[in-house]
């Protein structure tokens, strides 16, 4: 008998002792009054019902089941949650309960095992991070340091547009332009060093760099079928192990980022890790060499490609409805004319562009399905139980195209937030919301502000084809007049 076989027939009285704990543990629960739930298969429940892009297959679901629906994804019970008003219920009510992470084994192996602001558990460590971030990274005075950084990057944008002019239009794929301004701009405020891009700081390092992004970025679009029926785990498989070879890739650049700047101390020096190894000296334990490595990764993955994308689509937006981008254009050239490039101290006088960034937002949420909560305690939501160690899933996308919320909810139309100036935060959550919202908002929103405003500035902007652009597809081309 072979190894394979071997293998097989020991692991069949697991197999079934796992099947008939499921089953009990399934039939207990339905006498539990837990949400409603479509038709299920033993073992693997419903995920066989689960198709990409799942915020598409929620909304199907939810259509059919409502606004709270229980999915049993394997041996992990989940519960899908649709409406604002439920929201609001959850992280009111339940936000102490709803605070943790599920915890999946890229957080292990990518998430320094489980300890980074995004997938922490709560408690002391992660409000330890959060005190962290909300001050000395993420703060309003913190992000004024590096004022100079995102004005410095946006013009080099406009610099390469306009180099790149050869006839009076110029076409531009506009992907790959805003992910090198937004993964500039962090690892610039990070470490102080350009990656992307023309005038790099270092050929080498950047190509790492580069190809290290490209990898978290494909495998974390990538689900581990393990993380939801443990059986498969105990079966030799790629997956475990590239996230383990990708890990130590990770933290070996991050510690030589970090190595690199004990090395050469420079005096009046403005990073991110100078100034976290300042607080080092005297909290050595708050701010090890971990806690640091975690943040910046943080500012790195978290932070660039989601406003790189948003941009994107802000701008397949503004191409798809042109009477909206000479509003902007107006708004830009009344508010600031056309002898001064857009500053960001001028952003609040622009609530025009301001609203087409929200509008982008509330159409294309960075995160469609908002990072899993995980229910620490048994809780109730809408009268339903949901007990402990339940998935909790927020469909942002869902929420913002639902009809009884917005009128017209497919409609591209920045002045619906002329009529309430005070929105909803449970109605409009592209960065989350209760505890574990995105801390990074505020510094995105300027990021995205800035730039868009001095493209409208600067540049006439036309479709490449007469036909409206796909809003479908991720990348965008252009034409942009200087």
């Amino acid at each position: 008998m072979d190894l394979d076989t071997s293998f097989l027939y020991s692991s069949l009285p697991l197999f079934f002792l796992l099947l008939t704990f499921i089953l009990i543990r399934r039939s207990l629960q339905v006498r539990n009054n837990l949400p409603p739930s479509p038709p299920s298969l033993p073992i693997i429940g419903h995920l066989h019902l689960l198709k990409k892009p799942l915020h598409r297959s929620f909304q199907s679901l939810s259509a059919k089941y409502g606004p709270v629906m229980t999915l049993r994804l394997g041996s992990k019970l989940a519960v899908v949650i649709s409406s604002s008003a439920v929201v609001e219920e959850c992280f009111t009510k339940n936000d102490v309960v709803l605070a943790n992470r599920p915890c999946f084994l890229i957080g292990k192996y990518i998430g320094y095992n489980y300890t980074t602001m995004i997938v922490a558990p709560y408690g002391d460590h992660w409000r330890n991070l959060h005190r962290i971030g909300a001050i000395e990274i993420f703060s309003s005075s913190r992000i004024n340091k590096f004022v100079d950084i995102r004005k410095d990057e946006v013009k080099g944008l406009v610099r390469k547009l306009l180099h790149n002019s050869i006839d009076r239009f110029s076409k531009v794929e506009i992907q790959s332009a805003m992910s090198e301004l937004t993964f500039n701009i962090s690892m610039r405020m990070a470490a102080g060093k350009r990656y992307c891009g023309k005038d790099v700081t270092n050929e080498e390092e950047a190509k790492r760099f580069r190809e290290l992004i490209k990898e978290l970025v494909a495998i974390g679009g990538v689900s581990n079928p393990g993380d939801f029926l443990p059986i498969l785990n105990w079966i030799p498989n790629g997956f475990e192990r590239q996230l383990v070879q990708l890990g130590k890739k990770v933290d070996a650049f991050l510690q030589g980022l970090i190595d690199d700047h004990r090395r050469k101390k420079e005096e009046g020096r403005n990073t991110m890790i100078d100034h976290l190894f300042s607080l080092q000296e005297s909290e050595p334990d708050n701010y090890n060499d971990q806690i640091i490595k975690g943040f910046i990764m943080v500012l790195l993955t978290a932070g660039s490609d989601t406003s790189a994308v948003t941009m994107e689509w802000a701008l397949s937006h503004l191409l798809n409805n042109p009477q909206v981008l000479k509003k902007a254009k107006d708004e830009i050239d009344s508010q600031i004319g056309q002898e001064q490039l857009v500053k960001e101290s001028d952003i609040s006088k622009l609530p025009y562009l301001q609203r087409i960034i929200s509008e982008t937002l509330r159409l294309n949420p960075a995160a469609p399905m908002l990072v899993p909560h995980y229910a620490a305690n048994d809780c109730t939501i809408c009268g339903y139980n949901v007990p402990c160690d339940t998935i909790v899933l927020v469909n942002a996308w869902a929420i913002h195209r639902d009809s009884n919320e917005w009128e017209d909810p497919i409609s591209f139309e920045p002045e619906r937030y002329q009529k309430s100036e005070a929105m909803e935060v449970h109605k409009l959550l592209p960065f989350g919301v209760g505890r574990r919202a995105c801390s990074r908002s505020a510094m995105a929103h300027r990021v995205m502000a800035l730039t868009l405003a001095t493209l409208i500035q600067c540049f006439d902007l036309e479709k490449v084809r007469e036909e409206g652009i796909d809003t479908k597809e991720r990348v965008v081309y252009l034409y942009v007049l200087a």
